[in-house]
């Protein structure tokens, strides 16, 4: 499946996001970011830096985190933290085109007292990246590649001696998996409503 802007406004109008019922009093906002690439529709993903103190070290993400004072609400969170993490300021570089289903945080096999709200924006303009000390690379991805089956995978994880297996897409050397996949499949989930 290779979705057009269009595919894409009707998945995220297909119905409204789920929102937690209990949310934590520690909210954060990422921002799902999608532009138009030389094989069609793209997805950013960041890899954040190794950092002992952040449960997801290393792991591939999208650009966000948590909600501070002076935002005026979550989407407010996920434009600030993207450009505080990559450099570009979605409130004047892209279309805001909707919102994901909300998710309770998890991190190394435990659950956290934080919810995440995922934005979906359309980048406009084309932007010279400047990655934050919690970024060390940003990667473009086709979203068709990540709407079929062709890079789902598996991945072996081991937590205190126990080795488990997790979902993944596999492109290349990343690995997406977690609560970026979680989020991704919200996403995808839509397509299969919009069709």
């Amino acid at each position: 499946m290779n979705p057009s802007w269009d595919d894409v406004r009707a998945a995220l109008a297909a119905r409204e996001p789920v929102r937690v019922a209990d949310p934590a009093p520690s909210r954060a906002a990422v921002a799902l970011v999608l532009r138009e690439g030389a094989r069609g529709i793209e997805v950013l993903f960041i890899r954040r830096a190794e950092h002992p103190k952040d449960p997801w070290s290393g792991q591939m993400a999208f650009p966000g985190g948590r909600a501070e004072p002076g935002d005026a609400d979550l989407r407010a969170t996920a434009i600030r933290e993207t450009s505080e993490e990559i450099g570009v300021d979605l409130a004047r570089a892209a279309e805001s085109l909707g919102t994901l289903d909300e998710v309770h945080a998890m991190a190394r096999m435990r659950p956290m007292n934080l919810t995440i709200t995922p934005f979906v924006f359309r980048l406009r303009d084309a932007f010279d990246p400047i990655l934050s000390d919690e970024v060390t690379s940003l990667h473009w991805i086709p979203l068709s590649d990540l709407l079929g089956t062709a890079r789902r995978s598996t991945m072996d994880y081991a937590h205190q001696g126990v080795a488990m297996q997790f979902p993944c897409f596999r492109v290349d050397d990343l690995v997406i998996w977690g609560l970026t996949y979680r989020m991704f499949m919200s996403f995808q989930e839509r397509f299969g409503r919009s069709a």
